[in-house]
């Protein structure tokens, strides 16, 4: 297989392995932490968890990862990169731990809110230098590999990290706050091994090189706002990217309402009000079939991509997401929901994948990374706004025919659209792998 051959590759390189495994334990923790908090606004017996809740949950874990992300490049070229991969691990390991005295002591939940927001800011500044401290462990031939299988490799570390504190809070002594706190120290202690395993690269590995002269932070703030716009005005001369953004993110939009949906379907209508352990359970097993569906998307998206094109990929998937969701959906029973949840995240993932082919051979090298950066932004303000629309449209238990209906609906509306740019970008010949026929990145290029 072509990505296992390609990791091999790259892992010949003895500090492309330190860096990895210091993106491994980062997002591993990731992936405990966030089941944790999710655990704690879901599945807390005590509180009556709402689709509002849910949405605000989403709100303050994925918003200032987006909002915060074009900018953080200013610091991270006047830091050593090492150390905000050191310093940024320990932090989180600090306040994983205070989230975690702040659910077992059952203060307000704003504090917990705050504590959370923390963590996903310096989140932010971890995985922008693991990015930008690739080109420093890897020789330019296998960078385009290396961006590719990294990210994956996280985001399948962070789904066996939900997996981990599934297994954690099955075991725990405890109930409710007490197991959920505890989750949340497990969090924080693959925090701390994170921190250590970056101290095994030197200080000036990472870069950035010391003697480059970088402008004032306030110049530096103002020179990317005046990129993004013309990042925004690049892409709106590039009607492949600018497609597959608008597709991708729309699909990303349907996958935000019906995960609120299964939400509410595990902590009401798969148990009592009363007795969450059934469906904190089922919402463990869809996790990690969402996370089956995100790999066979990695596996099978580059060989689709070659045979139907970009666009043609992507109404395909689009077009069975539109056929398998309500006709899975509409029961509201545990085992046709499961089963969505590996299809409709194969579909996403499947997705994204695409697009970030159609940026990467469709943008201008200089304009990628801000393009990337608005992409990064729309993708979780997409998730975020479908969180928002379910908390007003869903009812306590989760059981809505219209959320179903109308999701199969959009899924129908994208598939037909991309099917009329796919005919159209295959006559204009702009619908191609690559210039020269390569293959697409076997993975997300973005984390």
């Amino acid at each position: 297989m072509s990505v296992a051959r390609d990791l091999r590759t790259l892992l010949r390189f003895p500090d492309f392995r330190k860096l990895l495994t210091v993106r491994l334990l980062s997002q591993h923790a990731d992936g405990i932490y966030q089941v944790a908090l999710a655990a704690y606004v879901v599945f807390s017996p005590e509180k009556e968890t709402s689709p509002a809740a849910i949405a605000s949950a989403m709100a303050v874990l994925l918003l200032p990862y987006s909002l915060l992300g074009p900018f953080v490049g200013v610091l991270l070229d006047r830091w050593r990169r090492r150390q905000v991969l050191f310093l940024g691990n320990l932090l989180r390991t600090a306040l994983a731990a205070a989230t975690a005295a702040l659910v077992f002591g059952a203060v307000p939940e704003w504090l917990v809110y705050l504590s959370a927001l923390t963590v996903t800011a310096i989140n932010r500044f971890v995985l922008a230098g693991l990015s930008a401290a690739l080109p420093r462990v890897v020789d330019a031939e296998r960078l385009v590999i290396a961006n590719s299988l990294s990210p994956t490799a996280g985001t399948l570390a962070a789904t066996l990290g939900g997996g981990v504190a599934f297994v954690v809070r099955y075991l725990a002594p405890g109930t409710g706050r007490e197991a959920d706190a505890l989750v949340l120290l497990t969090g924080a202690a693959v925090y701390l091994l994170a921190g250590l395993a970056s101290l095994r690269m030197g200080k000036d590995l990472l870069g950035p090189d010391p003697t480059e002269v970088q402008p004032r932070v306030l110049v530096a703030v103002a020179g990317t706002a005046r990129g993004l716009l013309a990042g925004l005005r690049h892409l709106r001369a590039r009607p492949t990217a600018a497609y597959a953004l608008t597709a991708s993110a729309l699909m990303r939009f349907c996958y935000g309402a019906l995960t609120v949906t299964v939400l509410m379907l595990a902590r009401y209508a798969w148990s009592g009000s009363n007795r969450t352990e059934g469906g904190l359970q089922l919402l463990g097993v869809a996790l990690g079939l969402s996370g089956l569906g995100f790999f066979v998307a990695a596996v099978i998206t580059p060989s689709a991509v070659r045979r139907v094109g970009i666009f043609g990929w992507m109404a395909l998937c689009a077009a069975v997401a539109a056929v398998l969701e309500p006709a899975l959906g509409l029961s509201f029973q545990p085992v046709p929901i499961l089963l969505a949840a590996f299809v409709l995240a194969l579909v996403t993932q499947a997705g994204k994948i695409a697009t970030d082919t159609a940026v990467q051979i469709s943008v201008d090298d200089a304009f990628r990374g801000r393009v990337f950066s608005l992409y990064d932004m729309l993708y979780n303000v997409a998730y975020v706004g479908a969180a928002g629309v379910a908390a007003v449209i869903l009812p306590p238990d989760g059981r809505s025919t219209v959320i179903v209906v109308g999701v199969a609906v959009l899924y129908a509306a994208i598939a037909a659209a991309l099917f009329r740019v796919s005919r159209e970008t295959k006559r204009g010949g702009t619908d191609r792998v690559s210039p020269s026929g390569g293959r697409p990145p076997a993975g997300p290029t973005t984390s």
